[in-house]
């Protein structure tokens, strides 16, 4: 009998990134819009044909080479696009920015092109979203380019035996600097927001690699677990998102200031510590995110639904900006009296119970 059971892993780091250098390429792209709209393509199907590179929104044209170089690898792209909208969605569910989204371009509103923790977030997300998502690929074989992880074998210092298919998570990682960061190295070393950028890409990824952990199977009578096989593991996105989610409600304000022959970001405050290369960094305030302001791409929080009871951000009081609130009764259907029956199926009724809801003004 086989039982799974799972161990935590200390920092392991199979790749160790470039200096933070930014390169005075004079190729200059025409916005600040990033991959992300990948992830609104629902019109377009597999990413397979070079001209297909051409058409794509959103990409420089190094980018547009590396897609024409890359093509199995770039539909594993979109899906960590996807995967970086839905985790940002998730974490700022409750909070006055909720991370929406638009069909237009840029695709997070130009909430992401001013220097905030807002943006910080997002493409520190979004860089680990296509770390993870090439990794995935790599794992399940469908990237010819990559496969596990064959570094890791043989029998670890604590006794398991290296075996199964470890993540490849140094090859998801490369292709994540190489593709998301030749936007920010296009700009030149004197921009404060390209440094900005290319820090939090760089803390994202990490993000990924501080979590990375050991998953193993047991062998033996009735999961004794006499022999141990393990592998390495990306850990589940989620945990990511919590991750840099903390990051974000501790970013740190910082400026540019010349160190030596280069600019740095350091703190703006000089009574903080320094900040990590995990640690998010930003330029800027946010606003307050209270009123609709479409030149700032603020949305707003009129309409969003709060909760009474709460004092924390999600509470009427703070979600609504003491504007006040309405409430209404809904009726809400849900499932009901489940029976199962033999064999093998659920059967449930429908039933109706009246909610309050509330509503910031």
């Amino acid at each position: 009998m086989e039982a799974l059971c799972k161990t935590a892993l200390p920092p392991f780091w199979p790749w160790e990134p470039g200096r933070m250098a930014v390169t005075g390429s004079r190729e200059k792209p025409t916005s600040r819009i990033h991959p992300w709209y990948l992830a609104k393509l629902s019109s377009v199907g597999s990413i397979s044909e070079e001209e297909t590179c051409e058409k794509l929104k959103g990409l420089i044209q190094r980018q547009v080479q590396m897609c024409k170089r890359n093509l199995e690898v770039m539909d594993s792209v979109r899906r960590g696009a996807q995967l970086a909208i839905e985790e940002c969605q998730y974490q700022f569910r409750n909070r006055r920015w909720n991370c929406s989204t638009l069909d237009s371009l840029p695709v997070f509103g130009k909430v992401v092109t001013q220097g905030t923790r807002e943006a910080a977030f997002v493409y520190a997300i979004s860089s680990a979203g296509v770390a993870f998502a090439v990794t995935r690929a790599c794992s399940s074989g469908e990237l010819e380019k990559c496969g596990c992880d064959r570094t890791v074998h043989g029998v670890s210092p604590q006794g398991f035996q290296w075996s199964g298919c470890s993540d490849n998570i140094a090859y998801g990682v490369a292709f994540s600097q190489s593709f998301v960061d030749v936007r920010e190295r296009s700009k030149g070393a004197s921009s404060s927001r390209a440094l900005m950028n290319l820090h939090n890409n760089e803390a994202g990824r990490k993000a990924i690699l501080t979590h990375m952990r050991v998953e193993c199977k047991c062998h033996g009578v009735s999961g004794s677990c006499e022999v141990k096989t393990c592998w390495r593991a990306v850990p589940p996105f989620r945990q990511v998102g919590h991750a840099l989610k903390e990051k974000f409600d501790g970013a740190t304000e910082v400026e540019p200031r010349r160190v030596g022959s280069s600019r740095a970001l350091v703190p703006r405050n000089a009574q903080f510590k320094p900040h990590t290369d995990e640690d998010l960094v930003y330029l800027e305030p946010s606003p307050d995110f209270c009123e609709q302001d479409m030149r700032s791409g603020v949305l707003g929080t009129r309409g969003r639904t709060c909760n009474k009871t709460s004092k924390a951000i999600d509470g009427c009081e703070l979600l609504c900006c003491g504007r006040g609130f309405h409430t209404a009764q809904v009726e809400l259907a849900e499932r009901c009296s489940c029976k199962f029956h033999w064999c093998c199926f659920v059967k449930c009724r429908q039933c109706q119970r009246l909610v309050e809801l509330h509503t910031c003004r």
